[in-house]
């Protein structure tokens, strides 16, 4: 059996991981891999996170299993941060899964367990794991266009126009904030129009949010998939605790379902229960305990959120002075794209040749696609990227 293997293709940031370990250059930049880094490159264990180990260290007493849905407490601090009181909390079923990446899977598998005709819609472009998991799985995706290469903002009519073939059934993918890879993101307005439409339609809307608070905070992130849940009949949420409490490592994500009522909660309920019997039995507890710990605790929570507004804010700023320094450069505003995006990620614009051109020549790596890692970059650094993409001609 063995050797009727296959090769996969290898991941494409991974490959670039590769080739930057092997540049000798002192002065190479890595902007690809999708982690949160420091202005000293360090991906940083948070203060109220310290804190929490210290304190789980001290008073836990087992290691034994949680649930198969995990701590219910985690389920509940989690919808108390993404949801707020927007929906009845009767109405949701959560379940912890090892990462974002697991509840995203657990979302699909739930979807094709229930309706395999369903048709499932992602943004063009998205996190390339979405439609690597939907092809794996054999479900059927289409991709509705989001992204306009020439103002780098949303393309809401064409979007609009693509989400009318929807049908009753399908499910709609959409990114709750930070949009991955453009940065680029829908107004409150824009949401409203989706949600109004997907109830026309009679579609479900699912919602990834994994850059909680890397936006424009930590409330204000949320607006959007909270509008979606409190008008719309059901709703899916995948959530990932790995960028806003830096805990990457740890694995720690929740899958949320949005009942149409309190009764018909117990059903999705089940159905979480039962996926994660099927895939892992029992998620990751670690990770969740500290978030429990840190969002039920006030003054952890405080300073969570201060140190996470200090790492969005500290974003905000390497945006503008890109921005600035790109003008300087070259005589034009047309980069002032990278100031309005938000979370970790821009999409430059820029052509496979032109990506090649800057990492050749000015050791930067970004993704071929030129996603770039905001939080890659330093003072330092953000003069030498903005050389590289004017020298490019992006």
């Amino acid at each position: 059996m063995l050797e009727k293997l296959t090769q996969h293709p290898q991941d494409k940031i991974l490959m670039l991981m590769g080739m930057y370990a092997a540049d000798p250059r002192a002065d190479k930049v890595d902007l690809g891999v999708g982690v949160y880094r420091n202005a000293e490159g360090v991906t940083p264990v948070m203060r109220a996170i310290k804190a929490a180990e210290h304190r789980l260290w001290q008073e836990q007493t087992t290691k034994a299993y949680t649930g198969l849905a995990g701590d219910p407490a985690y389920g509940d601090a989690m919808r108390g941060l993404v949801l707020g009181d927007a929906v009845d909390a009767a109405r949701v079923a959560a379940a912890a899964t090892p990462g974002g990446t697991g509840a995203v899977r657990q979302a699909f598998e739930m979807i094709r367990m229930e309706n395999p005709d369903a048709t499932v819609w992602v943004s063009d472009p998205t996190w390339p794991n979405h439609i690597s998991i939907l092809n794996h799985l054999g479900m059927t995706m289409r991709q509705y266009r989001y992204f306009d290469d020439e103002t780098r903002a949303v393309d809401f009519p064409a979007m609009m126009a693509d989400l009318a073939d929807v049908k009753s059934g399908d499910v709609v993918l959409l990114h709750g904030c930070c949009h991955n890879p453009t940065g680029a993101n829908l107004n409150l307005t824009e949401w409203q129009a989706v949600a109004d439409h997907l109830n026309a339609a009679g579609a479900t809307p699912m919602i990834d949010i994994a850059y909680q608070g890397f936006g424009d905070g930590v409330e204000q992130d949320a607006a959007g998939t909270r509008l979606i849940a409190s008008q719309c009949p059901e709703t899916l949420i995948a959530a990932s605790c790995s960028k806003n409490f830096g805990i990457y490592r740890e694995r720690t994500g929740l899958l949320m379902g949005v009942a149409p009522s309190a009764d018909l909660r117990a059903s999705v309920q089940g159905t979480f229960n039962h996926l994660n019997r099927q895939n892992y039995s029992f998620p990751p507890d670690h990770g969740a305990r500290l978030v429990t710990m840190i969002l039920t605790d006030d003054a952890l929570r405080a300073d969570w959120q201060a140190e996470l507004e200090e790492m969005r804010l500290g974003m905000l700023q390497l945006r503008q002075d890109l921005a600035a320094e790109l003008q300087r450069l070259t005589g034009s505003d047309r980069f002032g794209f990278v100031a309005q995006h938000r979370g970790m990620f821009s999409r430059l614009g820029a052509n496979p040749d032109q990506v090649q051109a800057m990492r050749e020549k000015h050791g930067i790596y970004m993704v071929g696609d030129s996603r770039l890692n905001i939080a890659g970059l330093n003072a330092q650094t953000v003069p030498i990227l903005a050389r590289a993409i004017a020298d490019a001609g992006v």
